[in-house]
C-alpha cells in the first residue's frame, strides 16, 4: 500500500520507515525542509507541502496518515488535508487526540464523504525494531482496507493491533492505556526510591532490576526499561526530577470521576507529576509552617 505520513517527529518518522521497510511507499511530510531532509536521508520518500504529500499518491482511495500534536494542530491539520482529498479517502489520526475531539473529526470528516479512522499508537521510539501496539477505532470495513499497514506496524501480524470500536474509541482506549501506565511508572520510581533510601544494606539497584526481570510478578517493559536507565547511572544524578504529562493521564481522571470508577492509583500518579514540577512547593511550606504554629516544631529555613 501507500499513504501519506503528516509529521516526522521521532514516532512518526519511525513509524515511516517501518512501513517503507515492509514494502509500503511512504510519502513523508513535516513543517520544516529541515525535517523533511532527514527523513529523505533514512529512505523515507519527501514531500515539502501538504499539497504535494496528498498529490504525490496515486492509489485510491488515498489513504493519509496524521501524526501531530493532539489539538488545535491535530484539527487544522485534518481540515487541511481534508479540502485536498475526495469522498471515499480515509484520513488516519495515530496521535494522542482527545477521544471527544475524534469525535467530532469523524462527524466532520463524514459530512465530507472522506472515511476516518482513529488510531491510538503505543511503542515510542522502540516501535521501530519491536512493533506498535494500536487501537483502533471506525467502521470495520475501513480497517480492513487499511489492515496491510496496521499488520507492518504492530509486532506481528496478528498481534498487538486491533478494531476496538466506533469513532473515538482507539484514542479512548490509548487514554486509559497511558493512565495505567503513569500507575505502573509511579509504582517502579516508588519502589525503587525506597529501596534506595536503604542505606546499610548497600543495595546495588540495577541488580535488582535484573533478578526481577526474570520470574518476577513485575517483569514488564517497564521494568526493562527501568534497568536500562539503571545500568546507565544508578544515582539517575544527571536527571532532573521534573515530569511532564502529555494529556491521557489527565483525560483518564476526568473520566473515572465523570463515570464514578474510582481510580486512586492513576489520580495520585497524575498528582505526582505535578508536584515533581513545584520548585517552590509552596504547600509544603505551609505545612512546615502550621506545624511549626501549633507545635513549635523547627523549621527549616530556605538557604
Amino acid at each position: 500500500m501507500e499513504l501519506a505520513l503528516i509529521g516526522l517527529g521521532k514516532m512518526g518518522l519511525n513509524m515511516a520507515k517501518r512501513l517503507t521497510k515492509g514494502g509500503h511507499r511512504v510519502i513523508g511530510y513535516a513543517r520544516t525542509k529541515e525535517t523533511v531532509d532527514g527523513a529523505v536521508k533514512e529512505g523515507v520518500e519527501g514531500a515539502y507541502s501538504l499539497e504535494e504529500a496528498v498529490g504525490n499518491l496515486t492509489s485510491s482511495p488515498k489513504a493519509v496518515w496524521v501524526m501531530v500534536p493532539a489539538g488545535a494542530t491535530t484539527t487544522e491539520t485534518i481540515q487541511k488535508v481534508a479540502a485536498l482529498l475526495k469522498p471515499g479517502d480515509i484520513i488516519i489520526d495515530g496521535g494522542n487526540s482527545n477521544y471527544k475531539d475524534t469525535i467530532k473529526h469523524a462527524e466532520m470528516l463524514e459530512a465530507m464523504g472522506i472515511d476516518f479512522v482513529d488510531c491510538g499508537t503505543s511503542g515510542g521510539i522502540w516501535g521501530l525494531t519491536e512493533g506498535y501496539s494500536l487501537m483502533i477505532g471506525g467502521k470495520e470495513e475501513v480497517t480492513r482496507k487499511l489492515s496491510p499497514i496496521f499488520e507492518t506496524l504492530a509486532p506481528g501480524k496478528e498481534l498487538g493491533w486491533g478494531r476496538v470500536g466506533p469513532h473515538g474509541a482507539g484514542h479512548y482506549v490509548k487514554m486509559v492505556h497511558n493512565g495505567i501506565e503513569y500507575g505502573m511508572m509511579q509504582a517502579f520510581a516508588e519502589g525503587f526510591g525506597i529501596l534506595k533510601n536503604k542505606k546499610e544494606f548497600g543495595l546495588d539497584l540495577a541488580q535488582v532490576s535484573h533478578i526481577w526481570q526474570h520470574g518476577s510478578v513485575v517483569r514488564s517493559w517497564l521494568l526493562d526499561l527501568a534497568a536500562n536507565a539503571l545500568d546507565e547511572d544508578t544515582e539517575l544524578k544527571d536527571i532532573k526530577p521534573w515530569v511532564a504529562d502529555s494529556g491521557e493521564g489527565r483525560w483518564t481522571v476526568f473520566e473515572s470521576i465523570d463515570l464514578d470508577v474510582p481510580a486512586p492509583v492513576i489520580t495520585l500518579a497524575l498528582q505526582m507529576r505535578f508536584a515533581s514540577r513545584d520548585e517552590e512547593n509552596y504547600p509544603a511550606r505551609m505545612l512546615a509552617a502550621l506545624r511549626n504554629q501549633f507545635g513549635g516544631h523547627a523549621i527549616k529555613k530556605a538557604e
